[in-house]
């Protein structure tokens, strides 16, 4: 997503620089808990920058191998099906009775309603615009499209798994929702995880993904001091899960090749009372991160790759 508009401020000043990036996780390993087996290592993104290594464990993929997909962008919208307003579960499997909130950055028609989403909404510390159109690649190719693409898959993967989830948008809205009422949808379902997917839009030679966690919050309508355990261990499987099913390295521009960054600023997160992340799954404007971004097959991993930390996550 771009650095411009609600929840796409630039990044606050590092409080502290981590050394070497390790993301430790939980094994995950649905229906066959065999616990922790191997050491993934993967090297910087090697587009200018530092190249921050990343030392994974890494367990057996999912049980149920999700379909493949190789098309650059084939417009299909796999596993699409109830609107934000419902729910939906699959057959009784491993995460059968917990619920997922998958919040699809932007949404497709965010363009064509410009005085909406330039609406001032408040995020618990201040107030900031409803929402924003998203980033796109050099060609064209729109954050709000990929998002919903991920989130589609996502869905499936996680239903195979016995989860109730819910999408906060679904492309069948004209705009929006804000950042305020994407936090909302989360609480009111009382969402055991909440996982908001996104693309960022930096400059070309940054590279890689990261994800964002909440940082300690108690101001106004705002606290996020319950959740902000939890989120960082979220956080940190769906980033050492990422990294093992996609490949793809840590940032090397935001998080200190940590691969994690966490901010006070942003409303999705601020106003959230349940565990809660975002995920930059790479730069729209690097030709390379590009290439992954616009490929079915690649969406299909990163997808993967975040519901792997999910369920590790939600199964301890």
């Amino acid at each position: 997503m771009s650095y411009a508009g609600p929840d796409f401020e630039p990044p606050q000043p590092r409080r502290s620089r981590r050394g070497p990036l390790t993301v430790a996780l939980a094994a995950l390993v649905p229906g066959a808990l065999l616990g922790w087996l191997v050491y993934a290592t993967v090297g910087g993104s090697g587009d200018g920058g530092g190249s921050g290594r990343a030392t994974v464990r890494s367990s057996p993929p999912a049980a149920s191998s999700p379909p493949a997909d190789d098309a650059t962008d084939d417009g299909k919208k796999p596993g699409a099906g109830p609107t934000p307003t419902a729910s939906s579960t699959s057959a009784p499997g491993p995460l059968k009775g917990k619920v997922v909130v998958i919040d699809p950055g932007h949404n497709p028609d965010n363009f064509q309603h410009p005085s909406e989403i330039n609406r001032k909404v408040n995020i618990g510390t201040n107030w900031k615009e409803c929402d924003t159109t998203g980033a796109s690649t050099n060609d064209g190719y729109t954050e709000a499209k990929f998002t919903l693409d991920v989130a589609h898959r996502m869905r499936t993967l996680l239903e195979e798994q016995g989860a109730t989830v819910r999408l906060t948008q679904d492309g069948d809205r004209p705009y929006g929702p804000c950042v305020d009422e994407r936090a909302r949808i989360g609480n009111e379902a009382k969402a055991d995880a909440a996982v908001s997917i996104h693309a960022d839009g930096s400059g070309a030679g940054n590279r890689g993904f990261h994800v964002i966690l909440p940082g300690a919050v108690h101001a106004a309508s705002a606290d996020t001091r319950a959740i902000v355990a939890p989120s960082r261990d979220l956080g940190e499987r769906v980033a050492g899960r990422f990294v093992a099913v996609t490949r793809s390295a840590p940032s090397n521009y935001i998080g200190d090749g940590s691969g994690l960054d966490t901010r006070k600023d942003l409303g999705g997160l601020n106003l959230s009372t349940v565990p809660k992340v975002f995920i930059e799954c790479g730069n729209m404007r690097d030709s390379k991160d590009a290439a992954l971004l616009t490929s079915g097959a690649w969406r299909q991993k990163a997808a993967q790759g975040i519901s792997e930390g999910i369920v590790s996550f939600l199964r301890g």
